[in-house]
């Protein structure tokens, strides 16, 4: 299993290079049989005016993990993921450190997943609780 969690986690991070993910420092470094777990640090790249993490960065890294967890558990090389709808409810600021995101799936249908992400600091405290909906299109051959 580790092997095998090793060679996924490598597959995401390699993905992200030259995106989004790379410019916010997101890097993949937990998977599980239910879940992804990517984490971004945070520093003045992700900071609204006030010093604090932006809720936009927050969401980023959300939906990143999010729609990397679908394309895993969907088996990407047969289908496109994207994200069609995503909620955020900030609870927590924060001004340094990283912030860790878990995509849990709740709802796993052949067309759209629902996912639930929570962001949380390194001491396991609440940032922002997130609700991704993906759905999988088929890849034309």
């Amino acid at each position: 299993m580790e092997e095998h969690k090793a060679k996924i986690l490598a597959v995401c991070n390699q993905i992200s290079k030259g995106t989004l993910m790379e410019t916010l420092s997101i890097e993949y470094v937990d998977v599980g049989e239910n879940f992804l777990i990517a984490r971004m640090p945070v520093n003045s790249k992700v900071y609204q005016p006030d010093g604090v993490l932006h809720g936009g960065a927050t969401v980023a890294l959300a939906e990143s993990v999010g729609s990397a967890a679908s394309y895993i558990f969907l088996d990407g090389n047969e289908f496109y993921v994207r994200g069609i709808e995503i909620a955020a409810n900030h609870v927590k600021s924060i001004s340094e450190g990283y912030v860790y995101a878990r995509a849990t799936i709740i709802h796993k249908g052949r067309t759209t997943q629902l996912w639930e992400i929570k962001v949380t600091n390194e001491a396991h405290e609440l940032i922002s609780n997130c609700k991704l909906t993906t759905i999988a299109l088929p890849k034309k051959n």
